[in-house]
């Protein structure tokens, strides 16, 4: 009919500047204008659900009783379909186990970020039996304190194909260890810093217009040299170890200060350890391939009679190593814009060093020799107790304490 195509080309020229509540009110009124028969009519014309049209014509009776320019509501209080996480509880529960073996960021900050898509996530939650849409589990992420960021940091050394399978495994054997009330501890290198009155990135409140005076050019002074901060950080604890070293960065550098930390720190807090959990890069002083890293760890083995198991994180992503976000990126913030004038200064900054959960931090120069090339023999290397696991046994192993002799 000719007034039904003139109320639908009046809707249609309406559709998408109306809101779904003055839509069900218009086609409310085109039905109240027609009589008997209307709300089918114009149902027809419109695609507007009866049901809606009836309702609207429900609320063109009732009067208005909030202020002209007042807000209105689209829907009735509790209109609408349950969120996702109201009719399946354990949405929320399955969505966290998933993203939280690879979660990576800082973990004072309500943002963290995770390296596995949404579509991933979304499929992984169907086959768990809890169905939603990858858009879906954006939002509930978003909602959870969960964003994807740093895509360029994560694409590199990204390539392995067991990159994610030893994140998960390095978890497992992190929780089992914690839950065994036994110590994991994650170590590092930070990157070498000059020592002297050079420029150190960042800004720090001064007076206006007196800032700190930095040598021109950034060569090493050779009297001062560079300072090597080496780390371990206590997981369940949320304290730390640095030695501020004033020679080489060698496997013999990174274990002394693993037991420094055990002495100062360590043997207080777990005085019933049967054994050492270590995370550790893939490369560098505590490289999986360094034979005199893993031979000084034997001899560390042998000394405290523990058993130590060492996990390696895959290359390429050293930076997902918890002491890099849960330490050295907080030291980084403290001493900023502050010239790393000398090896004391240098102490002072890492030990005053503090965040919100309540990270402790001890700080020592350790001005030991650690000469570089130093090579480990065949003959050496077999007295090694070393047992890998079945599990990419060159990433993950346990070395065992000797008998004493």
């Amino acid at each position: 009919m000719e007034l039904d195509a003139s109320i639908a080309a009046r809707h249609k020229q309406l559709e998408g500047i109306l809101d779904e509540r003055q839509r069900r009110l218009h086609a409310a009124v085109e039905a109240r204008i027609l009589g008997h028969g209307g709300v089918k009519r114009v149902s027809a014309a419109t695609g507007v659900a009866r049901g809606s049209i009836l309702a609207g014509l429900k609320e063109l009776e009732l009067p208005h009783t909030g202020p002209p320019d007042g807000p209105r509501r689209v829907r009735r209080a509790g209109a609408g379909r349950r969120k996702l996480v109201d009719q399946d509880l354990g949405l929320r529960e399955a969505l966290e186990r998933l993203v939280e073996p690879t979660s990576r960021g800082d973990p004072m900050s309500a943002l963290r970020w995770t390296c596995k898509s949404l579509k991933q996530l979304a499929r992984e939650l169907g086959l768990q039996g809890h169905p939603i849409s990858h858009v879906s589990t954006g939002v509930l992420l978003r909602q959870m304190g969960y964003s994807l960021q740093g895509n360029r940091k994560t694409l590199e050394g990204s390539s392995h194909p067991d990159r994610n399978a030893q994140f998960e495994y390095i978890n497992g054997k992190t929780q089992a260890a914690l839950s065994a009330a036994q110590p994991v501890i994650s170590v590092d290198t930070k990157k070498k810093e000059l020592v002297g009155q050079y420029k150190n990135g960042g800004r720090e409140w001064m007076p206006q217009g007196s800032p700190e005076e930095v040598k021109v050019h950034d060569f090493v002074d050779k009297e001062l040299g560079r300072a090597n901060p080496c780390g371990v950080y206590d997981v369940a604890n949320n304290n730390a170890w640095v030695s501020v070293g004033t020679d080489h960065d060698t496997a013999s550098f990174a274990v002394a200060t693993i037991r420094r930390w055990w002495f100062a720190m360590g043997q207080f807090v777990y005085p019933a350890a049967r054994e050492l959990m270590i995370m550790a890069d893939g490369g560098g002083s505590n490289g999986s391939r360094l034979r005199l890293w893993k031979l000084e760890l034997q001899q560390l083995a042998d000394e405290l009679g523990l058993t130590i198991r060492v996990s390696h994180f895959p290359p390429g992503t050293s930076k997902w190593n918890k002491i890099e976000h849960r330490l050295f990126s907080f030291i980084s913030l403290n001493w900023r814009g502050q010239p790393l004038v000398s090896h004391e200064v240098i102490v002072n900054l890492i030990a005053a060093t503090t965040t919100q959960n309540g990270l402790r931090v001890r700080a020592e120069i350790d001005d030991n020799p650690y000469p570089k090339g130093i090579k480990v023999t065949d003959a050496e290397f077999t007295t090694i107790r070393i047992t890998p696991d079945d599990f990419h046994g060159d990433w993950n192993y346990a070395i065992s304490a000797r008998p004493s002799q």
